[in-house]
């Protein structure tokens, strides 16, 4: 990875970007990607997309979401303890002891989710009762009233403060690399696509899609407006090798052997075999992985939009998702992207398209 590319992804990842309020994530994506598109369109949630060939009839979408999980402020007490909800599928069993912000039309406001000591915690129970009704922060009032002057109000935002690093030169680590992770590998796509000047014969629509952690919602509008034939959807997925996780449940993923191809009913079987192809022509590693009813990702809300789009799901194998300890290999992130443009390359070469049917 490049000086370029790196500043972009830190510059990236480490920006706050929580389900609905994505914006400022957005604007670092689209200002990156501008010298390497044709025109660019939003809608009225934040999706954005970067257009390369617009007027061609064939239109093909890579995407990504660019949401986080996150919390809201909730209830604010009497003493001005804040207590929170979640914004997509937040851990409140990882919140205590964490360092957080609240995002305010005044700036952002420090705080802490609190938690008592060990040893006054109810000793029948090692870790204390936990649940979301438990997690509290503490922004260093001691009123409502004190709260409220900082500008924090019900319906306020909140992340966990922390930015990203980096393990045994392999590993980037961080919270929200679900899925900004993703956003950053469609857009080094395009780059590649531009300085390697690969003139298309179809349109590209290279999307980054907001609030998939809360329903796949942003996908599910742009899907509409684009009215793609084809779209490639890049997510992460549990690296299956961690403790905790069982093979036989979640299958047999490994970070640093490449990425993973999912089959599953919302993935269009010919599109699926000729990423495979593509893959093994071009000896990039991958995995594979099969899913029941759904993906749970922005696969299926592409795949049944409009009257049905070949798609298929390019996944990263991720560490200790939904934590603020996100793991994944640099490997994995450059293979993603190589099986991306190679298999966009392929398509060019081919200039037929009647085998995604």
């Amino acid at each position: 990875m490049d000086k370029q590319a790196k500043d972009f992804l830190y510059k990236y990842l480490n920006n706050e970007s929580p389900t609905g309020f994505e914006s400022s994530g957005q604007q670092i994506w689209l200002e990156y990607l501008k010298p390497y598109i044709d025109e660019y369109i939003s809608d009225t949630y934040g999706t954005v997309v970067g257009v390369i060939n617009p007027k061609a009839e064939y239109k093909v979408v890579i995407e990504a979401h660019a949401d986080e999980i996150s919390w809201f402020v909730h209830y604010i007490s009497k003493e001005g303890y804040i207590h929170v909800i979640r914004n997509g599928g937040s851990d409140y069993v990882i919140a205590p002891s964490k360092k957080a912000k609240i995002h305010t039309d005044k700036g952002t406001v420090p705080a802490v989710f609190g938690w008592p000591a060990i040893h006054v915690r109810e000793k029948r129970e090692e870790g204390g009762k936990m649940d979301v009704e438990t997690v509290v922060l503490d922004c260093g009032a001691s009123s409502d009233e004190e709260v409220k002057k900082m500008g924090v109000h019900v319906g306020a935002v909140v992340t966990f403060d922390d930015t990203l690093t980096e393990l045994n030169k392999n590993w980037l680590v961080g919270r929200a690399l679900d899925n900004r992770l993703g956003g950053f590998v469609i857009a080094e796509v395009a780059r590649r696509l531009k300085e390697n000047n690969v003139d298309l014969p179809f349109g590209l629509y290279i999307t980054n899609a907001v609030q998939e952690e809360i329903g796949l919602r942003g996908a599910q509008m742009i899907a509409q407006r684009i009215k793609p034939n084809v779209a490639i959807i890049t997510d992460v997925c549990h690296d299956t090798t961690a403790p905790g996780y069982s093979k036989v449940k979640q299958g047999d993923q490994k970070a640093g052997n490449g990425p993973v191809l999912t089959y599953a009913p919302a993935v269009q079987n010919n599109l699926l075999k000729m990423l495979i192809e593509t893959a093994e022509t071009k000896k990039i590693p991958f995995q594979r992985s099969a899913s029941s009813r759904f993906t749970g990702t922005d696969t299926d809300a592409f795949a049944y939009s409009n009257e049905g789009v070949a798609s298929a799901l390019i996944s990263m194998p991720l560490k200790y998702m939904h934590t603020t300890v996100e793991m994944a290999h640099f490997e994995d992130v450059e293979n993603t992207i190589k099986m991306f443009y190679e298999f966009l390359v392929a398509l060019k070469a081919g200039h037929d398209f009647r085998y995604i049917k």
